[in-house]
């Protein structure tokens, strides 16, 4: 009995078929199922009132970033359609504030942007390369301009949003900028966190979409600060 050949144009429409669903359900269970959510965004939020300790000791004087700092970036991506989120984060953090009784009156954050990671090894590679040249930038910095009035937070532990006037040095570039502060105090401790926007154009940044990663053309720096009295 002979054989009839199998039809090259059949194979070639599985292939493609096969190829297409490989392109799309891949970056699917990659970022469903491989890579997991992203990490929550920081926040000083206790969550608790009851979880605030009364204020202990002075404002006035000098308050220095201690354990439990991070900083990092949020940006938006599309993965061959897929949405993700991805998320670098250092614990690299340095610098603090100088107060008197009412009111802070210098500050200045550092970030070291050598150190800050994700969970891809490719990502952090662009990252510290062709996105923000790590090696010839290798830190964020932010330093308030004008003093912020405590109110409340002068004399009692609690919660308040303040608004900072500052610049920040990113790859080079030094901006002005105002960005909204979280603060908490309880006990002999300031918690602060903010969530600072950043458009990429602004810092000379090369947008960090590579391959078949795209992102927006902007994200965000993410601070969490614990600070301590020096």
């Amino acid at each position: 009995m002979r054989l009839r050949p199998r039809h090259p144009f059949r194979w070639i429409l599985g292939l493609v078929a096969l190829v297409f669903v490989l392109a799309v359900a891949g970056p699917y269970v990659y970022i469903h199922f491989v890579e997991g959510s992203a990490p929550a965004a920081l926040t000083a939020s206790t969550g608790k009132s009851a979880a605030v300790k009364p204020a202990t000791g002075s404002v006035a004087g000098s308050w220095q970033v201690s354990h439990g700092a991070e900083a990092g970036y949020r940006v938006n991506e599309v993965l061959s359609g897929q949405n993700n989120i991805a998320v670098g984060r250092t614990t690299a953090v340095t610098g603090g504030f100088t107060a008197t009784a009412t009111q802070v009156t210098k500050a200045t954050i550092t970030v070291d942007l050598t150190k800050v990671a994700s969970d891809q090894p490719m990502r952090d590679g662009q990252f510290e390369g062709r996105i923000m040249q790590t090696s010839q930038y290798p830190t964020a910095t932010f330093t308030l301009l004008n003093p912020i009035d405590l109110g409340a937070l002068a004399t009692a532990a609690g919660t308040r949003t303040i608004q900072a006037h500052g610049t920040l040095a990113l790859h080079g570039s030094t901006k002005d900028v105002t960005v909204a502060l979280t603060c908490v105090r309880s006990g002999a401790t300031f918690t602060v966190s903010s969530q600072i926007p950043v458009v990429f154009a602004d810092y000379g940044i090369n947008n960090p979409s590579f391959g078949f990663v795209q992102t927006q053309d902007h994200g965000t720096i993410e601070v969490l600060l614990h600070l301590t009295k020096a």
